[in-house]
């Protein structure tokens, strides 16, 4: 591990200086791409010079307890040198998960699609329930929420939503909960108090950069149309909504929520390069790890990951068998205790897989 680190070093250096070369600064996509390997290499440096003041306060502080001291002297000594060897353990296994490959998304924003999936409108109505989960979290840690699209339904609920969530670390955090949510409860429209199960798919989509993914926009046809549902007075009456279709993957996205059909082509854009760069990450994922399938799950929004059980006021997440019976303050944006287990149970399984466990 301590040749790894040295070697490491040796590297960062070497990229302190790069991202301070005028030459390379001219040229802002370089630049970017490289200040970005520098910021995601730092806290592992970090540690490391934190690991060898350690390691050098240990061995000085065992030669002074070689020579002769008074007994007062003597007892500091002893104190330091126990602290010493649990700082120097501390940061060995902190150092060990930074070491691990690093999920190169973990510090982008994220574009959230949740559709209503099978029971109609009850589905419709859970889905705007999820939205107003993630958002209230995404007010919890301090991210910015932005509405992209949204196709409402009769009674209030969403057939389809996607949003911007802006913030630190957001697709670290939320990149696990894609998939299938399934609720079961008892709807507002029942009259025989029977409980219904429905379900509602999640996507959860790092935004992509020019950086991550090149689309040529001569593959892009680009239709505009009248808004449907509702909206202001010149949303539905105007040209406003905006079709794109990305030719070579098929990929069809559509915006309509703005009133303004330029800000439209722009927040459809975002979720393009998002689309088109999420297919072609599952992609080279999928060759490299075709036999491989993480405890967490796949991230693919067929799979039932989560279970919210009204009667019974629990939550399930069924990829780590986590039940918390607390399902009021979860869809009010609680949601770390489960983010957390999930996050850690991913750690183990690299640590596990990269025999570092």
């Amino acid at each position: 591990m301590l040749t790894r680190l040295a070697e490491l070093k040796g590297k960062y250096i070497a990229l302190a200086d790069q991202v301070n070369d005028p030459e390379i600064i001219a040229d802002q996509k370089k630049w970017r791409a490289l200040m970005k390997e520098y910021s995601d290499m730092t806290p592992l440096m970090e540690k490391y010079e934190q690991y060898r003041k350690a390691e050098e306060v240990l061995q000085e502080t065992t030669e002074l307890l070689g020579e002769k001291q008074d007994e007062e002297f003597r007892a500091l000594l002893k104190e330091e040198l126990a602290q010493s060897k649990e700082d120097i353990e501390r940061l060995k296994q902190e150092i060990t998960l930074l070491l691990l490959p690093k999920d190169p998304n973990d510090s982008k924003n994220v574009i959230m699609e949740i559709r209503g999936g099978a029971g109609g409108e009850e589905a419709a109505l859970f889905a705007a329930d999820l939205f107003r989960m993630y958002t209230r979290y995404a007010e919890r840690q301090k991210w910015k929420v932005e509405l992209m699209n949204v196709n409402e339904s009769d009674l209030g609920g969403m057939k389809e939503i996607s949003f911007l969530i802006q913030g630190e670390g957001a697709y670290s955090r939320l990149k696990f909960e894609s998939g299938v949510h399934r609720v079961q409860r008892i709807p507002s429209t029942e009259s025989g108090g029977r409980i219904h199960t429905s379900t509602v798919t999640v996507a959860v989509l790092p935004e992509a950069e020019e950086v991550d993914v090149q689309i040529d926009m001569n593959d892009v046809r680009v239709d505009v149309f009248r808004a449907s549902g509702n909206g202001g007075q010149c949303v539905n009456t105007t040209d406003s909504a905006v079709r794109m279709t990305h030719i070579p993957t098929g990929i069809v996205v559509s915006c309509q929520n703005e009133k303004s059909q330029l800000k439209n082509k722009e927040q459809a854009l975002k979720v393009l390069y998002a689309r088109v760069y999420e297919r072609e990450r599952q992609a080279h994922d999928a060759a490299i790890s075709a036999d491989r399938k993480a405890q967490v799950g796949t991230g693919d929004r067929s799979e039932r990951i989560r279970t919210y059980n009204f009667p019974q006021g629990r939550v399930t997440d069924h990829r780590i068998g986590l039940t918390l019976h607390k399902i009021d303050s979860i869809l009010d944006g609680d949601l770390d205790e489960i983010m957390d287990s999930l996050i850690t149970t991913a750690r183990m399984e690299q640590l596990k897989e990269h025999n570092m466990a």
